[in-house]
């Protein structure tokens, strides 16, 4: 019974139970995804005194990924990976001059692989019900942000003059943007929660 109970994402509350309309509208969810993970990867929120500023992509991700579950969720981070591989100014730092394969296997090609691993780890927990409580959804977040940082940090240690620099470059200046980020994403998905439990109540 407990399972029964904690088996759906939240996207799924949305959803018909079956038939053609359940297909158009994940095909618009994931198309939907794609174009938020696009926008908020190219947002960028200044954080003063820190020269780095915030960028919502990993935000994005996170909770998309918690919002979709697994199968939607990868389906919405593959589609954006494929737009970016065909040379689309979709991620934070491309570029009409940096893009598609030449950017993704670059210095921030571990992230990108990152942002597959913590999608599915999110819709994983998501699908466990961990989504509908602060604690658990902060607690997947936190899972979810270690894995894109370990494959980030390995692949940037490639392209760097060692590990010093490495954290300087790629983990250090983001940790207070992430955890902010983190903060705000444990609150909103079980806030999205109580809202629909309201308005089926």
């Amino acid at each position: 019974m407990a399972q029964a109970l904690t088996d759906t994402v939240l996207a799924e509350k949305l959803l018909p139970q079956g038939g053609t309309a359940l297909r158009v509208k994940q095909v618009a969810l994931v198309l939907a995804g794609i174009a938020a993970l696009a926008i908020a990867a190219k947002i960028r929120v200044p954080m003063w005194p820190s020269p780095v500023p915030i960028t919502l992509g990993t935000f994005a991700v996170l909770t998309l990924a918690a919002a979709y579950g697994p199968r939607l969720g990868l389906a919405t981070i593959l589609g954006y990976m494929t737009l970016g591989a065909l040379g689309f100014d979709v991620f934070a730092s491309s570029s009409a001059q940096l893009n598609g394969i030449t950017y993704m296997t670059g210095g921030t090609g571990g992230y990108l692989l990152g942002y597959v691993l913590a999608t599915l780890a999110l819709g994983f927990a998501a699908r466990r019900g961990l989504d509908r409580s602060v604690l658990g959804m902060a607690g997947a977040l936190l899972v979810g942000n270690a894995l894109i940082y370990v494959p980030g940090v390995l692949w940037l240690n490639q392209f760097t003059g060692g590990w010093a620099q490495t954290l300087d470059w790629g983990l250090t200046p983001y940790l207070i943007g992430d955890a902010i980020k983190l903060g705000l994403a444990a609150l909103l998905i079980p806030g999205l929660w109580k809202l629909v439990g309201r308005a089926r109540g």
